[in-house]
């Protein structure tokens, strides 16, 4: 697609593809969503979508993306990349930037298929964002952030080497709830092997770090 180059934006790494959504990517992520994301009697998401009936979890997958197509402008963007695993779709890895080309900070946000945790995918997946973050966008800052009892994700923030950046009060289903919030700097990112950006350039007009 001419006018719409983020269709042929992944970077790859060892293990995993990260793509812009296929449509049969998006039928893909409403499976996993439908499987189950996280334990019976958690909630990760500050929206608890993952809280409906799976068929209601497949179609505000699908909507989510949908939205965030339609939404993007260059100074408000988010990408959402499939996670491939063994040529099986598992999961969604985002990237969000807000007036990026005067910020430089970029927020990810993600979700795995509950039958994949545990084999540091969510881990892999984080830093390929990273990578296109510092390597391909020349981003200053990552930011990230999770609720307290979110263990998994925040261990994958601590491994990869974010710094604490403080904490944030929300309603989650009535109860009040901390996020940590959590930051990395250009220095301190470590770059890792194996891991490559596919197609970026024709796609910086869109993030707003070129003519349009």
């Amino acid at each position: 697609m001419r006018h719409w180059p983020l269709t042929e934006l992944s970077i790859t790494t060892p293990r995993l593809v990260l793509r812009y959504p296929s449509l049969d990517d998006l039928d893909a992520l409403g499976d996993r969503a439908t499987e189950g994301i996280h334990e019976e009697g958690e909630m990760p998401f500050l929206v608890p979508w993952s809280a409906a009936d799976p068929g209601e979890r497949a179609r505000s997958t699908l909507q989510y993306h949908f939205r965030t197509w339609g939404a993007l402008t260059a100074n408000d963007w988010s990408v959402e990349f499939a996670v491939v695993f063994e040529g099986q779709v598992v999961g969604t890895q985002g990237i969000m930037g807000t007036d990026f080309a005067v910020t430089r900070e970029v927020k990810t946000g993600s979700w795995l298929g509950r039958r994949f945790h545990g084999q540091g995918i969510g881990t892999e997946m984080r830093r390929a964002v990273l990578h296109l973050a510092f390597a391909g966008l020349e981003a200053r800052y990552a930011v990230s952030e999770a609720f307290e009892d979110n263990h998994s994700s925040l261990a994958v923030t601590r491994k990869v080497g974010y710094q604490e950046d403080g904490i944030t009060m929300h309603d989650r289903q009535g109860k009040p709830v901390a996020t940590r919030r959590f930051r990395m700097a250009h220095e301190d990112w470590k770059e890792q092997p194996g891991f490559e950006i596919h197609n970026l350039g024709p796609c910086l007009p869109l993030l707003g770090l070129g003519p349009a």
